[in-house]
């Protein structure tokens, strides 16, 4: 494939906030799009449990209005056809920092993505992992209404994939990727997409701190390397499919500065 290509590869991007597109993938996302794959963002809901910024950029009733405008923002520079959004409401954070699902009815999400995935047609699905990358509810409940969607649709699309975690402790994506992705020549609409979500700017900034064990900017949260498991086919001899071939082909040019 190719960006004259004429048949796109069409790829679904699902996941359950606003940042959640850019943090896991966003490298890998603007270079599918620069090489002319369709990719559509679907987005649970608008991350109104979310924080607001630091100082607050907005009150709490503007929030979800905010990081909509955040991800439109950050798809337009990583090059996505479209956004869309299930309107579920997200939950805010409780005691002890506890995150919650956003829906009691897994089939309800389900049926709703089942209807979005017949009018795009993708061939790929990119979406959060069964273990929520580091567990958050939100993100496993994610999972399983797509995977209970492609069931009762009988698996129309080539593969599924989801985002590999890197462990700021270990180094190492968990669990074991698929494949890696150097995104070096890319990290700048990474950066791009980042710079559009405002409002967890104080978040991304307080918890890479505390890991590092300094103060942090924004630029320096950005790593390199982003990773992804294959979901579907389960099978481990199953064939290279588009995504696979496609991303394996990636290769920074020698003497390559990222600007």
């Amino acid at each position: 494939m190719t960006k004259n290509s004429s048949t796109a590869l069409r790829i679904l991007v699902f996941f359950a906030h606003p940042d959640d597109e850019t943090m896991f993938l966003g490298g890998t996302l603007a270079f599918l799009a620069g090489q002319g794959a369709e990719v559509h963002y679907l987005c649970a809901t608008r991350g109104e449990g979310g924080e607001m910024g630091d100082p607050p950029i907005c009150i709490r009733e503007e929030l979800g209005q905010v990081r909509e405008g955040e991800l439109r923002c950050a798809v337009k520079g990583l090059g996505g056809k479209s956004v869309q959004f299930l309107d579920y409401q997200d939950p805010l954070v409780g005691p002890d920092n506890e995150l919650y699902s956003f829906s009691n009815n897994v089939d309800q999400v389900a049926g709703k993505i089942g209807q979005y995935i017949s009018r795009i047609n993708p061939q790929i699905i990119l979406t959060h992992g069964p273990g929520g990358e580091y567990g958050h509810p939100a993100h496993i409940q994610a999972h399983q209404a797509v995977m209970s969607a492609l069931r009762g649709m009988g698996f129309p699309v080539e593969s599924v994939y989801a985002p590999s975690w890197l462990s700021r402790d270990t180094g190492k994506f968990t669990p074991k990727p698929d494949i890696e992705v150097d995104i070096t020549p890319w990290k700048g609409k990474k950066l791009e997409a980042i710079q559009c979500h405002r409002s967890q700017h104080g978040l991304f900034i307080r918890k890479s701190s505390e890991r590092a064990g300094r103060p942090v900017t924004i630029p320096e949260i950005i790593k390199t390397r982003e990773a992804l498991c294959r979901i579907l086919p389960e099978d481990d001899r199953a064939e290279e499919d588009l995504l696979s071939v496609l991303l394996k082909e990636i290769t920074v040019p020698e003497g390559f500065e990222p600007g």
